[in-house]
């Protein structure tokens, strides 16, 4: 288990559409500041519904502001499909946005949903990541940014509650035999130290539905709570939260904001999944 003692940051905009170009806007500065330090933008991204207007925007106007030449993506996750299957994180990025970049096809990284058995696919994106580096040492970590959404369960990537590969300490990526939401195909996922190994880790979260799981994972204390694992990865730097007002609705600093009755105005879900 990653021991945690960054703090979460909480970055509320009125809806999903202003808090993926909140995000966004950031994303082109964080971007170009780490090609200008290290020549390079080392990126994990996420599948889901929740991501899908940010991805719009990137193909769109922040398309010219993104460094792509010099960016390499990785996958958080993946289900274990084929690349061609809708069900497929890689599928949706590559169709919604990557294949509309200027980024080198041999710069993105998929995970290999349709290589059986799933552990030796697991297997074989641990290696294209590498050994991770150890916490307080001088090794860099491995990413610079890791994009993450919730489930209203509190699960992150294909990291479940209750699940083994919430706690794994060791490994990079691991098969996940179950999945706690549907699609109910195994999957693949970077655990909580490969997911930790990041200078900073976003997360981009809507919907009503979510914000009981934002206000534990918040209130979750310096190991975290596996019943929520995104409170279980822990970056080398910031970790920013963009949220709508309704997945931030029962944190006190949102409620000190909306007053009475405004959270009711409005109302929508984000969807079941991240």
């Amino acid at each position: 288990m990653v021991l945690l003692g960054v703090a979460r940051e909480p970055r509320i905009s009125p809806d999903l559409s202003r808090a993926s170009q909140a995000l966004a806007r950031e994303l082109a500065s964080f971007a170009a500041r780490a090609v200008r330090e290290r020549g390079r933008f080392s990126w994990v991204i996420s599948g889901g519904r929740t991501p899908r207007e940010l991805f719009a925007l990137l193909r769109g106007p922040f398309r010219r502001r993104l460094p792509w030449k010099e960016t390499e993506i990785f996958f958080a996750d993946e289900r274990c499909v084929p690349p061609d299957r809708p069900e497929s994180n890689f599928g949706m990025a590559w169709t919604s946005f990557l294949s509309k970049t200027r980024i080198p096809r041999y710069r993105v990284h998929r995970m290999l949903g349709e290589f059986r058995p799933p552990s030796e696919a697991a297997r074989r994106y641990g290696r294209q990541i590498g050994p991770l580096p150890r916490r307080g040492t001088n090794a860099p970590p491995r990413f610079d940014l890791v994009l993450l959404g919730i489930g209203p369960d509190g699960h992150t990537a294909s990291l479940f509650p209750g699940q083994p590969a919430v706690r794994e300490g060791q490994r990079a990526v691991v098969a996940v035999r179950r999945s706690g939401q549907p699609p109910f195909v195994p999957r693949l996922t970077l655990t909580p130290p490969a997911l930790s190994s990041a200078r900073e880790i976003w997360f981009l979260v809507a919907g009503e539905d979510k914000a009981r799981a934002v206000a534990r994972i918040f209130r979750s204390g310096p190991h975290g709570d596996p019943q929520f694992p995104a409170s279980c990865v822990e970056p080398y730097g910031r970790q920013l939260w963009f949220m709508d007002r309704l997945a931030a609705a029962e944190l006190p600093v949102a409620r000190s904001r909306m007053g009475p009755g405004r959270r009711d105005r409005g109302r929508r879900r984000g969807g079941a999944g991240p």
